[in-house]
């Protein structure tokens, strides 16, 4: 008598279906999985939210969710562009499937040394990573949200004393031809803002970033533009969209500008 494992099963999900239509997505949604992030100093250790999908076609009936999961668990190197770019060829080779897409969101973590005691500590930020096949292209997006701080230029000049500041996120969402650091993607936005952020500060630090960010007024239009020069005079990037959000100190309701396009060279 076979053993209960041995016993062959019917595959469902490969029957055909009479009703014709075709599935743009289908996959899993929301997968809680570690992994290790390429970094400058080696990779850093996340717990990521997962989502993989395929186009189911027409006259299948469905697809093999599980197998969504062995190839995820199969990444043998720390996710960056290269790895997610095979990582995606894989999962289309196991389910057999011409388009699909990978999206992986996760907490990344740069030690920094605070700008006058030195200070150690993790600051933390959010990142996205994408890759896609469609129409036989291949795309792979790399997204970074980074806290920072922005004092108001206009604030500055009208008044006799002060000015209002505020935390802004910076977003960067690059389409990217060669592997870049999420280190570099952050001190890009880093660069543009009044001033960046640090998870401990003592007081002579407080004095430098209170200083800093009054002596470098930005408006989000500021913000926005200065990133988008740096973004394309970089030959890593081969198109952009940068996002400033300002969470206004003195309104109840954010600023925001946002400014998408192409390295001038890219294509």
């Amino acid at each position: 008598m076979n053993a209960p494992e041995h016993v062959p099963l019917p595959d469902v999900q490969s029957a055909v279906d009479a009703r014709n239509i075709a599935i743009n997505r289908v996959g899993v949604k929301g997968l809680r999985y570690p992994l290790l992030v390429a970094s400058q100093t080696g990779a850093v250790s996340t717990v990521a939210l997962v989502d993989m999908f395929v186009a189911l076609p027409a006259e299948r009936k469905g697809t093999h969710m599980s197998r969504f999961i062995q190839v995820l668990q199969q990444l043998g190197k720390p996710l960056g562009r290269e790895s997610l770019r095979d990582l995606l060829t894989e999962m289309l080779r196991q389910l057999d499937a011409s388009e699909g897409s990978i999206r992986v969101q996760c907490p990344f973590f740069i030690s920094k040394v605070a700008p006058v005691s030195g200070v150690q500590s993790l600051m933390d930020y959010e990142v996205v990573f994408e890759a896609s096949q469609s129409n036989g292209r291949l795309q792979v997006r790399q997204k970074v949200v980074v806290p920072v701080t922005s004092l108001c230029p206009c604030s500055k000049e009208i008044s006799d004393y002060g000015a209002h500041n505020q935390r802004s996120h910076v977003s960067i969402d690059l389409e990217l031809g060669a592997d870049m650091p999420i280190e570099a993607q952050v001190r890009i936005a880093e660069d543009a803002a009044s001033c960046e952020l640090w998870s401990v500060l003592k007081r002579s630090d407080e004095k430098y970033v209170t200083e800093r960010a009054y002596d470098n007024p930005k408006f989000v239009e500021d913000t926005v533009r200065d990133i988008a020069i740096a973004l394309r005079r970089d030959p890593r990037v081969l198109a952009f969209r940068v996002e400033s959000e300002n969470f206004e100190a003195i309104h109840n309701h954010s600023a925001y500008a946002l400014i998408e396009g192409e390295r001038r060279d890219a294509r």
